[in-house]
């Protein structure tokens, strides 16, 4: 075996055959959406951004929650210690 075929996991015209195929099927359900090569890089980068955002209002919250429940709990745990004291 060649090292082209073990890199490519099969002989180098297969695959070129096989990428036409596959390209070929690909243009005709992009084509059939309108769908450019520019659109799937504005979607790709619009949802990492919409993710990041999304992450970081996440932590506003989880802080918002976890400060909201503390203003129970902690001073629940500091009685309860107080009151189990021998």
């Amino acid at each position: 075996m060649s090292r082209a075929t073990d890199f490519l996991g099969d002989s180098p015209l297969r695959i070129l055959v096989k990428l036409a195929i596959v390209s070929f099927l690909v243009g005709i359900v992009m084509s059939a959406f309108g769908w450019g090569p520019y659109d799937i890089y504005y979607g790709i980068r619009d949802f990492v951004v919409d993710i990041w955002r999304l992450g970081f209002n996440s932590v506003n919250r989880f802080a918002g929650y976890l400060l909201l429940g503390a203003s129970v709990v902690v001073p629940v745990f500091i009685l309860l210690r107080i009151l189990n004291r021998r």
